[in-house]
This record gives structure tokens, sequence and C-alpha cells, in this order.
């Protein structure tokens, strides 16, 4: 069953490579969407694809890049729209 979510991130996640590695993890699990950087220290990402692979996203999200500090990961689940072509970052 395919899935979308749209997660926030918050803690030490700027500067950290977390983009470059959640897009690395996206291509792997052939999820689409995309990964960027706010204006108040947090990452936002879209995560759609098989809702496992999602989930599987939402759970990287919790750990990020060794140099990272996860303090929380807000997810809202939404209606798959399929208009993502690939994942990239923004």
């Amino acid at each position: 069953m395919k899935a979308r979510a749209h997660v926030y991130i918050s803690g030490e996640v700027q500067g950290v490579f977390f983009r470059d590695t959640t897009t690395n993890e996206a291509y792997r699990r052939r999820v689409k969407g995309w990964v960027r950087n706010l204006r108040d220290g947090r990452v936002e990402a879209l995560f759609e694809g098989e809702e496992e692979d999602v989930q599987a996203m939402i759970e990287y999200c919790w750990r990020g890049p060794k140099l990272a500090k996860v303090e929380n990961v807000d997810v809202e689940w939404e209606l798959c729209a399929g208009d993502e072509e690939r994942f990239e970052t923004r």
C-alpha cells in the first residue's frame, strides 16, 4: 500500500549532512519526495512510496547521520498524490 508522510525534524540537524544522507536513504528505498532545510533550524521532508519504506524513512529521521542530534520528528500523514517523480534535495 502506498503512503505519504510530511515530516519535520528538529534538533541539531543542519550542517551535519542530514539532507544528503536522507536523499541517499530515499534512493536506496525507492521513495519519492524531497528534503530541505528550514530557516528555523529544522529539516522538512516529504516521503511517498510503499508504506514500509516510508515508515523506514521516518525511523531513519530519528537517527539521521552520525553528527546529528535529533530531538523530535513530527509526522503528518497525507493522502498519496503521486505527483513526486523522484527524490530531491531542495
